[in-house]
């Protein structure tokens, strides 16, 4: 059964923390797609992921501009990859319908009060199937 992470950020801002969350896990040797709300949140993410950390390297693509099974981290608005990931990482409002492919899902919840509102949603969207669920309160974002 997929396992729910929840991180609650202190922070209003989470490209810092999904950028070093995308880097522990490759570096864990974990695949990992990142499942944003639209097409300009995927290419900030893509932007964040080449300048946030001087020296750092994630190696990742845009799910659909290479296709390439090798990518460890794969960013995208749609639907998943066709290849196996253990890792999504949600960033989108609501929960995709593709969860359950995965392991592990993350979600990121930002300090703002209208995505703590979302969050709390699918919270409970996967609470009330009987998901097992994490929380990681007050998390550096």
């Amino acid at each position: 059964m997929t396992r729910i992470g929840f991180y609650i950020l202190r922070a209003a801002e989470p490209q810092a923390f999904l950028c070093r969350l995308c880097q522990q896990l490759y570096q864990r040797g974990q695949s990992v797609y990142v499942h944003a709300a639209d097409e300009q949140a995927v290419q900030q993410l893509d932007e964040s992921l080449w300048t946030y950390l001087p020296g750092a390297f994630v190696p990742h693509d845009v799910l659909g501009a290479n296709d390439s099974a090798d990518t460890p981290v794969l960013l995208g608005h749609g639907e998943p990859p066709e290849n196996r990931h253990d890792v999504l990482i949600n960033l989108a409002p609501d929960v995709p319908l593709f969860f359950s492919r995965f392991e592990r899902v993350a979600e990121i919840i930002p300090a703002e009060d209208s995505l703590k509102t979302a969050g709390r949603q699918r919270f409970q969207f996967y609470r009330d199937r009987g998901y097992p669920l994490d929380t990681y309160q007050d998390v550096d974002g």
